[in-house]
């Protein structure tokens, strides 16, 4: 049975270490709760093995992402434990392993202390806390449950991670291949195709068509290229100024929606994104109207988003949530319906992270449609360019030599 090295709190606050025999993780972390204390780290034979809750190294965008997501969880999981607020805030400043998580916590705890709630501390946080998150922990707050509440925005905040990351890292390979293929083209046009040119110049025999036109390209990219690359960079930044334009972001948006692939790629992707986030701020306590003017900011096609102003404004007329959507045309049909049996049936939190389980999981299998189309064509494609180019330069070389071909 493997041995596992443990580090863990009491409710009192002190730590305790040492080591234990266990099955897997999951049971030591259990012998150890069951023991009376909360689990601060379990590792298998002392070395560097899966962490629990506590010590979830979580790579998200950013240090101040990381530091929020982990004060979340383990905010949750000591309140959940029976252990009260601020003993939960010293625990972790003398549990947390950077000055920045430190310094934070420090902050947060020195406002609790002063009898200020800990939705009001984190609002002075310099921006750290989103106005989603302050909202769930000032409804958890309201309603005396802020550990279930710490618990449910921590699912949140983890199912949007894996979300973005299993995008990001199903586009990481064909983004790869794009630049070494670029960069093999580049090297090949500008590098070698120049040192057959010079040994065609001196033969002064006429060059076959394929030829010329691989040694014109060369010739264009070496000469025009530099200046060629510098006016893509000075026309990207002019759009991406334009695009601060709320009239241009929405004309934009609206035709990205209309894209053969990636638009149906995106509504899905914004739509799990808003329906998770709505969904949740409703299952926290948050009344509806606010919820959606919150939910409404995490949405990225600003269409969409303009689709969600319209709905509160009808929300504050006393209609539904689902016809106002609905009429924007911009929301899919399925979670359209879904949100309307919600309503109907008063369980609209419930059905909100439905659809937003259903659209992680289209989100999911159309990249990888996507990829399993785009990988072998890329590979293909750089292949039948690079044999081209050879096969061009080989080609006059024969023709030189008045060889048959």
């Amino acid at each position: 049975m493997p041995q596992f090295q443990y580090r863990a709190v009491t409710p009192e606050g002190e730590e305790r270490s040492g080591a234990l025999e266990a099955g897997d993780q999951g049971a030591a972390v259990l012998q150890l709760q069951r023991s009376g204390l909360i689990p601060i780290s379990v590792e298998e034979g002392g070395a560097a093995g899966l962490p629990n809750l506590l010590q979830l190294k979580l790579q998200l965008g950013g240090a101040s992402q990381r530091r929020v997501l982990q004060f979340t969880l383990d905010l949750a999981t000591l309140m959940r434990a029976g252990v009260s607020l601020d003993r939960a805030l010293e625990i972790m400043r003398r549990v947390a392993g950077d000055e920045g998580s430190q310094s934070m916590l420090a902050h947060i705890q020195e406002g609790v202390r002063k009898g200020q709630a800990l939705s009001a501390v984190l609002k002075e946080q310099g921006g750290d806390f989103s106005r989603f998150y302050i909202s769930m922990v000032h409804a958890a707050e309201m309603s005396g449950s802020l550990g279930d509440g710490l618990t449910d925005l921590a699912h949140y905040m983890e199912r949007s991670r894996e979300l973005r990351e299993k995008t990001l890292s199903a586009l990481l390979y064909p983004l790869i291949l794009l630049v070494v293929a670029g960069l093999s083209l580049l090297i090949i046009l500008t590098y070698v195709v120049p040192q057959f040119q010079q040994l065609f110049d001196d033969m002064g025999r006429a060059l076959p068509l394929s030829t010329s036109i691989v040694i014109g390209i060369a010739e264009f990219i070496r000469d025009v290229g530099p200046w060629l690359l510098l006016a893509v960079i000075v026309a990207a930044l002019w759009f991406r100024r334009r695009l601060q334009d709320p009239e241009v972001r929405l004309r934009w948006d609206a035709w990205l929606l209309r894209l053969p692939l990636a638009g149906g790629l995106l509504q899905r992707l914004d739509t799990a994104r808003f329906s998770r986030s709505l969904g949740t701020l409703v299952r926290g306590g948050v009344p509806l109207l606010t919820a959606l003017q919150i939910a409404r900011e995490t949405l990225v096609n600003q269409t969409m988003a303009e689709g969600a102003d319209t709905a509160a404004a009808s929300l504050k007329e006393g209609r539904r949530l689902a016809e106002p959507l609905q009429a924007t045309g911009v929301f899919p049909t399925l979670a359209l319906q879904m949100i309307q049996v919600g309503e109907e049936t008063g369980q609209l939190d419930e059905m909100l992270l439905k659809v937003a389980d259903v659209y992680d999981r289209e989100v999911a299998n159309a990249v990888q449609r996507m990829l399993t189309i785009l990988e072998p064509v890329l590979i293909v494609g750089l292949g039948l360019m690079i044999a081209g180019i050879i096969l061009s330069i080989l080609v006059a070389i024969m023709s030189i030599n008045e060889l048959p071909i």
